[in-house]
């Protein structure tokens, strides 16, 4: 484990807490032993000291010293087998213990009895304690101790889950310059500075994940749409140098700069949430620039809608027709496609084989290069997909009649 971490740090605080823990537990324990031992002979150091001039003094006890006893809630065993029933008996604990010279002097408690015993040469003396047992805290101290040890485990355990997501993000953050944006593990509902910082991370990378993706379509795109200008500026420097090729070339070029326009203001949209800039626009128009951009003959576009005017960014709706039109004409059997609306829903149709798979998995980017599928719309429909919503449009698919049936459907707020 890497000495510098905070794991390391608050693992080493742990068993140095528990272990200060102990020690004060060991000495808590062994004065708590030393108050109580000096409690007891304290105690019953009087008695002790009486029985031991009376009987020396008088060689025996008397019923007066019998009834002093009893007076201080005392009573003397006399007899021997009563006096070993409770010194030999193995649940006898010993209190105290101490010895002077020739007088072992001992305090017994047996069956929550508490008894005095007495030893000089041959001499024995047992005396039962009938008042209340003698206190020990000790079990409060183990209490204590027992409690304080579980807050510093549980303490421990739960520091070490609430910073469980550093090492995880430490972890995943390492692999963000291999552009690995994926962070499953930081899905948590917790409010502490280590969640929310982990969720931020993980907002951060699929913010990144994002701007990567919208990256590669905008590379990707830029070498599918430059191509057909790139094409037929090529061919037409090879044709004789006149005012009308010269013409045609200058549009080709026209053509490239509104391409690179149009690749900025996708790229934009895709890798950001800002809300686009919309008024209104007819029909008629956004039409004519889809099929401006793309260098079309007006008889593969049949125009069959009403001039409507549509709340949308003129740039990127057009964008989005232009696509949807390009499509239409590729995979049509005879290569037209029909433009139809309903009030300010927008119908394309074109005659051709229905489509494979759901709508929706055409919105994946590079979706036909990775599945190897021919009847796919590459980056396409990603565009359209994220181009319509920004404008509050959505993309709806049927199939009827042998024709393919796309629909640009609006919103309601």
């Amino acid at each position: 484990m890497n000495r510098e971490s905070i794991f390391f740090t608050i693992t080493i605080s742990f068993f140095i807490s528990i272990l200060l823990v102990i020690v004060s537990f060991g000495i808590l324990m062994i004065g708590n032993q030393k108050r109580v031992e000096h409690y007891l002979f304290e105690k019953y150091r009087p008695v002790s000291q009486m029985i031991f001039k009376h009987h020396f003094r008088n060689g025996s006890f008397d019923e007066r010293f019998y009834e002093s006893l009893k007076s201080l809630n005392f009573n003397m065993i006399s007899e021997m087998p009563s006096i070993n029933g409770v010194t030999y008996n193995p649940k006898t604990k010993i209190l105290v213990q101490r010895r002077y010279k020739d007088i072992l002097f001992r305090v017994l408690q047996l069956n929550n009895k508490q008894y005095l015993y007495l030893k000089k040469r041959n001499n024995t003396f047992l005396i039962e304690d009938k008042n209340d047992l003698t206190v020990d805290s000790k079990i409060y101290i183990i209490l204590g101790f027992a409690i304080i040890l579980i807050t510093l485990i549980l303490s421990f355990l739960v520091t070490l889950r609430k910073l469980m997501p550093i090492k995880i993000l430490k972890d995943k953050v390492s692999t963000l310059g291999e552009e690995n944006f994926d962070f499953e593990c930081c899905d948590t509902n917790r409010k502490d500075e280590v969640s929310l910082l982990a969720k931020e991370f993980k907002l951060s990378a699929k913010k990144l994940k994002k701007l990567k993706e919208a990256r590669n379509v905008f590379i990707r795109n830029i070498m599918h749409e430059l191509k057909t200008p790139i094409t037929k500026g090529k061919f037409l420097t090879e044709l004789e140098r006149n005012e009308e090729n010269y013409e045609k070339l200058k549009e080709v070029f026209n053509r490239l700069e509104s391409l690179i326009n149009e690749f900025a203001s996708i790229e934009e949209l895709i890798s950001s949430s800002k809300n686009i800039e919309k008024k209104h626009y007819f029909l008629d128009d956004i039409i004519d620039n889809a099929k401006d951009i793309l260098m079309l003959d007006d008889e593969l576009v049949i125009e069959d809608f009403e001039n409507v005017k549509l709340d949308i960014n003129f740039k990127l709706f057009s964008i989005a027709i232009k696509n949807l039109i390009d499509n239409a004409i590729k995979y049509s059997d005879d290569r037209k496609v029909i433009i139809k609306n309903s009030n300010e829903d927008i119908i394309f149709e074109n005659s051709g084989k229905e489509l494979e798979f759901d709508l929706e998995k055409y919105y994946e980017p590079f979706f036909a290069n990775e599945e190897k599928i021919k009847n796919s719309f590459g980056l396409g429909l990603y565009i359209v997909n994220n181009i319509l919503k920004a404008n509050n449009y959505i993309l709806e698919y049927e199939y009827k009649d042998n024709k393919n049936i796309f629909i640009c459907k609006k919103e309601e707020k």
